[in-house]
């Protein structure tokens, strides 16, 4: 094991609070909330039971993945309906210009707070 495995390695979670295993040295039956995803499951309101831990270059904080166990995760809820349409909703309201009011094909940038055309024209002369 190299020195910058032996830094974060930690099973007992004696120096972290924490079971800490190198990245890519979790034990089998833990996974990340993405792993855990990507097999239908979701934490389901459990603790992380360990983490895995990957040291960057100097100056930088480490890289740190919570681990939950997959025997206690639970499945992922279905969207319903309601949860749909509420989506479609919050998404429409990102497309929609708040100074012409007109639907975009895209979203609206936050950096600009109006739809391109708007911009344009109010860069170009136009009042807001």
């Amino acid at each position: 094991m190299t020195t910058a495995y032996a830094e974060v390695y930690d099973p007992t979670g004696a120096v972290h609070g924490i079971p800490t295993y190198p990245w890519r040295w979790a034990p089998d039956g833990l996974a990340t909330r993405r792993q855990l995803r990507a097999l239908g499951l979701r934490p389901g309101g459990q603790e992380p039971v360990a983490q895995v831990m990957r040291l960057r270059r100097r100056g930088r904080a480490p890289l740190v993945g919570y681990l939950y166990r997959t025997a206690s995760a639970l499945p992922v809820r279905p969207m319903t309906a309601a949860r749909w349409r509420a989506i479609e909703a919050a998404l429409k309201a990102r497309r929609t210009c708040p100074d012409c009011g007109h639907e975009q094909p895209y979203c609206i940038p936050r950096s600009l707070g109006c739809c391109l055309t708007c911009h344009h024209r109010h860069e170009h002369g136009g009042d807001r």
